[in-house]
């Protein structure tokens, strides 16, 4: 039997943790008065920027499901299942950890900026959901993967009803995971939505891989349906809306974002999938196996985690476009350059802090 090893998987994930670096890089320190889509080369950029967070969360949902599947092959789910726990509980402490700001508190003041929700509380809120959804299921297979596809699609289906949602009478912790009001990054809801399409894809290659032809067949139908969801989707859910009588067909068409963008990932998957005997090189494996390390690195150079001392307050919006391109080339290789040498793999790390748990719970 063939290796069930996906390399494409650690070459999206790199790059898409690449695409987010300079994004943040460029977004955060070019001049205001470049930021206009009247240049075609700004426009183009947003326009692939745009694809970075889903496909980030698209393929978070297919390599942690994929993992718990093949777990479940060798009867070693439960283990499994408590990983993905600790590894939510982790990154959801890590993206707080990582808006302390050490001299504020020390002073006495607590800026609501702590409680404010990005991208990692909602990935590792989003592994625990993936864990609950197989419990649900019973841990079927197919249960999961029909649970999963119909979830993602009734979540982007009703986008316009929480789009704008306002909680004034929740606390503010919990609240900032659903609603933007307060300046969350990302939400639980719609974004829970790409891990569970790439939950699906996890059980179509888990059940398929082996198979003869999977290939070629799995490449026809990442650009087919991704070229449908970006080009017809809209048409798809206005007729959907006329047949059915249900309006909010038509107001997910009508700013129909989530399933376009999600036509650009399994574009992205079939380029990365079909190239993969080609992207197998160390580099590109190690980026995509220290992505949580790439991540704090740069948030911290970026935005002066605990210190409130980086890059943003420190250049601020004062690049022309060629420094910003100069300085987003720079910036990714110093993250990359400190991550691999001070820094251990996102195994590494979740190994460790899953032992400090353990311990500590002994000790209690």
């Amino acid at each position: 039997m063939k290796s069930k090893r996906l390399y494409f998987i650690d070459a999206v994930r790199a790059f898409a943790i690449l695409m987010m670096l300079q994004g943040h890089f460029i977004d955060t320190l070019l001049l205001n008065e470049y930021k206009d889509k009247s240049y075609v080369a700004f426009e183009v950029w947003s326009y692939f920027r745009g694809i970075t967070a889903p496909t980030f969360f698209t393929i978070s949902g297919l390599i942690f499901t994929f993992l718990l599947l093949k777990a479940k092959a060798k009867q070693e789910d439960t283990k499994r299942m408590k990983k993905g726990i600790y590894r939510g509980v982790m990154l959801i402490g890590i993206g707080y950890l990582l808006r302390v700001s050490i001299f504020e508190w020390l002073s006495g003041y607590f800026s609501p900026y702590f409680l404010i929700v990005d991208v990692l509380q909602i990935i590792g809120l989003s592994l625990i959901g993936i864990v609950l959804l197989y419990l649900i299921c019973f841990k079927n297979t197919l249960a999961l993967s029909i649970l999963c596809f119909s979830l993602g699609c009734l979540i982007f289906v009703t986008d316009p009803l929480y789009r704008g949602i306002v909680l004034e009478h929740i606390p503010t912790v919990l609240s900032n995971y659903i609603s933007k009001a307060n300046g969350s990054v990302f939400t639980f809801l719609p974004w829970f939505g790409y891990i569970c399409f790439g939950a699906y894809i996890a059980c179509v290659f888990n059940k398929y891989l082996d198979k003869p032809r999977f290939k070629p067949i799995i490449l026809s139908l990442f650009f087919l349906i991704g070229y449908f969801l970006i080009e017809w989707s809209s048409f798809a859910l206005v007729n959907i809306s006329d047949y059915t009588g249900f309006d909010i067909f038509k107001k997910s068409a009508y700013f129909n974002y989530l399933f376009t963008r999600l036509g650009n990932v399994l574009i992205y998957f079939g380029i990365f999938y079909g190239l993969e005997n080609f992207l197998k090189t160390p580099l590109i494996l190690k980026i995509g196996q220290k992505t949580l390390s790439i991540y704090v690195i740069h948030f911290i150079i970026m935005y002066g985690s605990f210190t409130g001392y980086g890059l943003n307050s420190i250049i601020r919006r004062t690049l022309n476009p060629w420094e910003a391109i100069f300085g987003a080339v720079l910036f990714l290789v110093g993250v990359c350059i400190i991550s691999f040498n001070y820094v251990k793999t996102n195994a590494y790390i979740y190994r460790k802090i899953r032992g400090i748990i353990e311990h500590v719970k002994a000790k209690t």
